[in-house]
């Protein structure tokens, strides 16, 4: 008996959410078809000049501007950014470092800081030695 493997497919914003590009920017076809595993891993490995230059210029979605912004999705969303920006875009708000920026910013810092402290407390108390087991 011979197992026949169907080919794994994914909608086409599920494959530019995996790439880390916004949709609307991705040429028609891409837009328009479903993409298969192999299909992404290639995209990965060797990508078209259309997805070069797209990761490069952008429209960047919202997870990639937040990254690029050093703030939260959510720090986005108080800020009024609500739209797929472009790496200049990006360049020139952290040119202009608007009083939201430089508060969310800041806000991040903390809760990197504050993870990064319960990470540290977790370890410890898994590095106490226990008592004896009953």
């Amino acid at each position: 008996m011979t197992s026949h493997q169907t080919t794994q497919t994914m909608k086409p914003a599920t494959a530019a959410k995996k790439l880390g590009v916004y949709l609307e920017a991705t040429p028609a076809e891409f837009q328009e078809g479903v993409v298969s595993r192999t299909e992404l891993n290639a995209l990965q490995t060797d990508p078209p000049e259309w997805l070069v230059e797209l990761r490069r210029t952008g429209p960047h979605p919202r997870p990639v501007v937040a990254a690029k912004l050093g703030i939260s999705i959510s720090g986005l969303a108080r800020g009024g950014v609500t739209e797929a920006l472009t790496t200049e875009q990006i360049d020139a708000l952290k040119q202009e470092q608007p009083e939201w920026l430089q508060k969310e910013r800041a806000t991040q810092a903390e809760v990197r800081k504050e993870t990064a402290r319960i990470k540290e407390k977790n370890a410890e108390r898994a590095d106490e030695p226990r008592g004896p087991q009953a």
